[in-house]
Order: C-alpha cells, then sequence, then structure tokens
C-alpha cells in the first residue's frame, strides 16, 4: 500500500471536502496477472468491500477490483446523511407492498443504520458523526402528510424518534423562512463518508480480501460452471461474482445498465459559518420535498455542505458553485456571497420506483445497486447481506430480490433523454 497526496478523480469533477479533510490517502495496487477466487467484486465502493470485508472474515477467498481509486464514485463523495427507513417514507411503502412487507423493510433499513454505527465504532473509525436529521417542505399542503408521518413512524413501526414541527419551529431550526414545516428525526444523522470509505478499506484488506484499484473490468464469460471477468491487468475465474458498480455500471452488464439509471449530483462545501450562527445552530442534516431533493448540512468544522442541482444529464457544468450558490442564496440569502471553499460531483445510481436493485443477473453472478440517493446505510447493509446469502447463513436480501424494480423504458439509446426529460418536469412541478 502507498500513499498518495493530491488525486483528481477521472470519473467525477471537482475537488471534494472530504477528499481535503482525510489527510494523506492510501492507494491500493493494479491487478497484474490473473486470479482464482472463491468470489470477485466489481466495484470498491461500500457494498463491494463491505461484502469483502464480510466475505473474507468468513474464510472465503476474495478479489475485488475497481477502475478508479475506492471512493472516486458516490460512496466517497455523497451528502453523508443516513435518513430512516427506505426511500420512501413508510406508509408510502405500505400503500405499494402491504404493511407486512413496508415494516420488513423499514426494520431491515434500521438493522443497517445500527450495523454501519456500530461498524465505524467497533473498527476505530471516526466518521464525524453528528446526530439529526430534518426533512422539510415549503409546501402548505404537505403539512398534514407531515404530522402523519411522525405520529405513523411511532405507532405503526416502532420508531419513536421523530417529531413534527410546526413553522415556527421549522424556521428557527433552520435558521430560515423558505420552508414552512418538518419532521426532526433524532435517531439517525450524518458523517464523513470518505472517512467510513477508507476505514473500510483498510479493515477488508486486514481481513484477507484482495483489493485492487484501477482495474477495469472489461467483460465476463462463463466457462465449466465458474464466471471468467476479463480485465485490463489479468483474468479473474471465480464461482461467484458480485457486480457492485451502482451508477458507474456504464456497458459492463446489460441488465443492471437497463435498471439502473447514473444522474449527476453536485455539492458545495462553504467556508465555515463562524459568522452566521443561525444557520442549522443544532447541526442537523437537512432534506426537503422535492422530487429533485436539494439536501443540506454542517460538517463537523462549521461549513455548509449543500446538495442538489436542477436539472440532470450526464454532463458536468463548466462552474458547479454557480449551480450550488443560487440555491443556497434561494434558502439563506444571508450567504448570498459566502465563499464555496469546494465544488465537487458525482453520479447517483438510481431506478424507476426509487427502491435498490438485487437482481442475479446471470447464473452465479448478483448484481447490487439503484439506491437512490438513499445508500449510505443500504449500500453497507447490502454488502453484508450478500456476504451472509454466500457463506450460507441466511438470505435477508430476499427482501429487496422480491421488490418490483422495472426497466428504465426506452432503451439504451433514448433512456437518458427520457429521463432528462422527466426530472426536468419534475424540477419545474417542484417550483409551484
Amino acid at each position: 500500500m502507498t500513499l498518495q497526496e493530491t488525486w483528481q478523480s477521472p470519473i467525477a469533477p471537482g475537488l471534494s471536502f472530504y477528499q481535503a479533510t482525510v489527510g494523506p490517502r492510501p492507494s491500493y495496487p493494479k491487478l497484474d496477472g490473473s486470479r482464482k477466487a472463491d468470489v470477485a467484486i466489481i466495484g470498491g465502493g461500500y457494498t463491494g468491500l463491505q461484502a469483502a470485508y464480510n466475505l473474507a472474515k468468513g474464510s472465503a477467498e476474495v478479489v475485488l477490483i475497481d477502475a478508479n481509486r475506492f471512493g472516486d464514485g458516490a460512496s466517497g463523495r455523497n451528502g453523508g446523511q443516513l435518513g430512516t427507513g427506505q426511500r420512501w417514507w413508510p406508509e408510502e411503502m405500505e400503500e405499494k407492498i402491504g404493511y407486512e412487507r413496508s415494516k420488513a423493510l423499514f426494520d431491515v433499513a434500521e438493522d443497517a443504520k445500527h450495523f454501519l454505527l456500530d461498524f465505524a465504532s467497533d473498527h476505530g473509525i471516526d466518521i464525524d458523526f453528528l446526530p439529526g436529521q430534518m426533512n422539510v417542505t415549503h409546501k402548505r399542503s404537505y403539512k398534514r402528510d407531515y404530522m402523519d408521518n411522525a405520529e405513523i413512524a411511532a405507532t405503526r413501526y416502532g420508531y419513536p424518534h421523530m417529531k413534527f414541527m410546526d413553522e415556527a419551529e421549522t424556521q428557527e431550526r433552520l435558521g430560515s423562512s423558505f420552508y414552512l414545516y418538518g419532521v426532526r428525526d433524532m435517531g439517525t444523522g450524518h458523517i464523513h463518508p470518505l472517512k467510513l470509505l477508507i476505514g473500510l478499506a483498510r479493515v477488508a484488506a486486514d481481513a484477507g480480501a484482495a483489493l485492487f484499484e484501477m482495474t477495469k473490468a472489461k467483460g465476463f464469460r462463463q466457462s465449466s460452471g465458474k464466471t471468467v471477468i476479463e480485465t485490463d491487468g489479468g483474468e479473474i475465474t471465480a464461482d461467484r461474482v458480485l457486480i457492485a458498480c451502482n451508477g458507474y455500471i456504464g456497458n459492463l452488464e446489460p441488465v443492471t445498465a437497463s435498471h439502473v439509471m447514473p444522474i449527476r449530483s453536485f455539492i458545495g462545501a462553504t467556508e465555515p459559518l463562524d459568522r452566521f450562527p443561525r444557520v442549522l445552530p443544532g447541526n442537523e442534516a437537512v432534506a426537503d420535498s422535492r422530487f429533485v431533493v436539494r439536501y443540506f448540512r454542517k460538517s463537523k468544522d462549521g461549513r455548509l455542505l449543500f446538495g442538489g442541482r436542477e436539472a440532470y444529464t450526464s454532463d458536468n457544468p463548466r462552474d458547479i458553485t454557480q449551480h450550488i450558490r443560487r440555491q443556497i442564496a434561494e434558502i439563506y440569502p444571508v450567504l448570498e456571497d459566502i465563499k464555496i471553499d469546494y465544488a465537487w460531483g458525482g453520479s447517483v445510481g438510481i431506478t424507476v420506483p426509487r427502491q435498490p436493485f438485487v437482481r442475479v443477473v446471470m447464473p452465479g453472478v448478483t448484481s447490487i445497486g439503484g439506491y437512490s440517493g438513499h445508500g449510505v446505510m443500504l449500500s453497507n447493509y447490502c454488502g453484508k447481506l450478500y456476504a451472509k446469502t454466500v457463506l450460507g447463513n441466511a438470505d435477508e436480501l430476499h427482501l429487496f430480490k422480491e421488490l418490483n424494480i422495472p426497466a428504465f423504458p426506452g432503451g439504451a439509446r433514448v433512456r437518458a433523454p427520457l429521463l432528462f426529460l422527466a426530472l426536468s418536469w419534475f424540477a419545474l412541478r417542484d417550483r409551484f
């Protein structure tokens, strides 16, 4: 393992606040020669590395590769919010799939939250955890929904940590009059995602997993009951394969590519807000009710980390700060001239129903991804559950495998333009 002081990812624009604050970042070698393994993993984010750690701990021979550096994808560049439950509120899930399955998925998400925090604590990984998250709305018509959400979580889902906030409390806790109502959740919080990623890679390597960066998977073939992965550094022959590429699947595997779509999201980190103590005085994270979500929080050193974008394409804007500054000023006019020290972006893997995609895509090959902006907890836990399944302990992934995740319409050529039109429409609708 070597140390590199600086790194500009070829797949994600900008220098992130996270990268700037982790110090020298460990690097891992490129694959050089053919390998055999019980399990081969493609993707060095939370899902892949967590699976690698748990498999290696269970005495499986594991080889993991990533086309870039660990953390270059969403796992190392995301908003850092843990959330509660699945992407949809539990009562929304209940309408779609019934109470029993909705409650089971809610409980899995709670298990995922506790697993992540316990994992970091047990392995001495300082993830800069800060408690609290607020879900807020700018629409008066949503008041009853938010009141019901807190009550349903407590009475039907056994989760007493959410409290409805009226207009005065919402605006006091935000330090802004932009939003009207909200739910404050003190059973969750937010983290420094790259610190978790770096610690996870270290733990996986220490457990015996063979980890390789800068090693691109070029294709698959199946031979004599095994899967052979062709890479630019040699072939890997494995009994089982986990595809954990999420929004960076590209053209590697067509079933995953048709179900998991990458969209670009961007985050800016301001200078520390020492002069603005009214902004998020309780240090909670925030996500709003827009379909095109705005999400923001304060870092441990007091910066505002603000994420979101009004329209989605695969391209990078010339000036990320321009988009972020406009949205910050809309919510916090007092910050219209605040200095933005860091601005970065990356791809988020989404599915049509905004629920995870977990599927056996060919014999012995499982693909997991599509967390749709709710993946910090779920990706880590799905990696653990995959390992648990392979090791023969249980198949708790069946809750996700049973979800109805349709392919994006239109095929490879038109699904991206259709998604752009759809999300642009929702962004317009969010304004009214």
